[in-house]
């Protein structure tokens, strides 16, 4: 038996201890014989290192072979590591079912908008929107989830994208607070729906980079009324659901819109839809910004996210958000690369990271970096 790096590894050896990922999800069982699938595997769910068998049948285990084609993901890797990450993904088994599969999430969430629209809203097929959600929220921790979100995302994201990625980060958000099968059911609807009113708004206002018109902002403003009113002609709604589309820009303290509502005048699913929300639209590429990494968005909160959102709901989410990059690499504003090794809990946006080189850096003192990756 020998411990071998994931980088080293070859079709046709045999795993000497079984492999589990760091949530404890098994990844590979003692016995098994890898080949390239597995290995990518092993790739996306970033095993370091692993026990395979020393047997005189299997590839050398310390000899360099001659270089051959492409056949895996570690052969195709990108020296440069901020694409290696994203490219290696994009290889594995797992990516390539999880878009497939996030594609067809689109397009039914595209059809029930419009019959919506059109005014036949009883023909939406929500076991089906339901069981699509589920599909792909099944079988990841919340990191992997969020790194295939944050893979799939391109400049021109459509609001049915945006929706599918709202229901999947409110159903984690759910999950987190421990929240019952019906309400997450409800809440992942809610977080499909939500964002209907958008529908209504010109393309070209919609993704304008520049200033809008005094008119412009008034149609982007009505949004949350305009998609209540479309929802509420849906038969059997749940009033959480109508709730999340009118209520999902006000804010805890007041400020928000349409009706600048406090507080507990929020419901609890729009006031986790708002915060969901908010996250995916920020990680989001845009034509007049590049995507903000996971701890800038929770820099955000901290800075003012803390009263403007129900903070039973924002503080387990920035929690859960933040440690589920323990151990995590991570690319900080300077360009160099290190790893996470302690999440501050006072400054969730800003743990302690160690180099390359084995120096260590508490964030939390160092103001003038911050972390604009995560890979």
């Amino acid at each position: 038996m020998k411990k071998i790096s994931s980088k080293s590894l070859k079709a046709g050896m045999i795993v000497a201890q079984d492999v589990l990922s760091k949530q404890g999800q098994s990844i590979a069982k003692a016995g098994t014989t890898l080949n390239a699938a597995l290995i990518a595997k092993l790739s996306f769910y970033r095993i370091p290192e692993i026990y395979v068998e020393e047997d005189e049948n299997i590839p050398n285990m310390d000899k360099k072979e001659e270089k051959k084609p492409a056949k895996d993901l570690e052969d195709i890797k990108p020296k440069n590591e901020t694409i290696a990450y994203s490219e290696r993904l994009k290889s594995t088994p797992e990516f390539q079912e999880f878009s497939l599969n996030y594609s067809k999430n689109v397009a039914e969430l595209r059809t029930a908008y419009l019959k919506i629209l059109g005014g036949n809203g009883d023909e939406i097929k929500r076991d089906k929107l339901l069981k699509g959600v589920e599909t792909l929220f099944i079988s990841h921790t919340a990191l992997e989830l969020f790194d295939l979100l944050h893979t799939m995302r391109t400049v021109d994201d459509s609001i049915y994208a945006h929706g599918v990625n709202v229901a999947l980060v409110t159903r984690a958000i759910g999950k987190w607070l421990k929240w019952g099968k019906e309400e997450l059911n409800t809440l992942t609807l809610a977080g499909l729906l939500y964002d209907i009113g958008k529908i209504k708004i010109p393309a070209e206002v919609l993704n304008k980079s520049g200033k809008l018109t005094d008119e412009e902002f008034a149609m982007i403003r009505n949004h949350p009324r305009n998609g209540y009113e479309l929802l509420k002609e849906v038969p059997n709604l749940e009033p959480e659901i109508l709730n999340a589309a009118l209520k999902h820009h006000e804010r805890f303290d007041g400020s928000g819109y349409p009706d600048g509502l406090l507080g507990e005048d929020i419901d609890d699913m729009a006031a986790v839809v708002a915060i969901a929300d908010v996250y995916d639209a920020m990680t989001a590429s845009r034509s007049y910004r590049t995507p903000k990494s996971a701890f800038q968005v929770i820099a955000m909160f901290e800075d003012d996210g803390v009263h403007k959102y129900n903070p039973k709901f924002i503080l387990s989410f920035l929690q859960n958000i933040a440690n589920a990059y323990q151990n995590n690499r991570v690319i900080l504003s300077d360009g160099t690369s290190a790893r996470i090794i302690y999440i501050n809990q006072n400054r969730l946006s800003r743990p302690m990271v160690q180099l390359d080189d084995g120096s260590v850096i508490d964030l939390s003192r160092q103001a003038d970096l911050e972390i604009t990756r995560c890979l």
